[in-house]
């Protein structure tokens, strides 16, 4: 699958982009919300792993407006944001899931593969 990754702590996203590149996926990272914005419009992605607390444009407001332009591609929120009105806040913009941090790399990884599932 290919993925974009849209996390501005460089360490967190480099975490998840080798682990996601070691499970044979393709990756592309955005290190803000607004560059994340962009990369989603002109890329054509299996998937989104969005932080929801990103520097320009956060990740709820970076995912309605996908949707707004008829993006349905597959959205998994990451957030430290783990309260039940984060989780239903980041759904409701259009996620199809949520995982709060800390995670497991391996947790992250079947929730994506689950994603991909859906899609195709």
């Amino acid at each position: 699958m290919r993925i974009l990754v849209i996390e501005d702590d460089a360490e967190a996203a480099a975490f998840i982009s080798k682990g996601l590149r070691d499970a044979g996926h393709v990756v592309d990272h955005a290190v803000d919300g607004e560059a994340g914005l962009r990369m989603a419009g002109a890329g054509d992605y299996d998937a989104y792993v969005i932080d929801r607390m990103l520097p320009k444009l956060d990740g709820v407001s970076l995912l309605s407006r996908r949707r707004a332009d008829g993006d349905a591609t597959p959205a998994l929120f990451l957030s430290a944001l783990g309260e039940v009105d984060d989780r239903v806040a980041g759904l409701k913009a259009g996620g199809d899931d949520y995982l709060v941090k800390p995670y497991a790399i391996s947790e992250l990884l079947a929730r994506v593969e689950a994603l991909g599932r859906r899609r195709a």
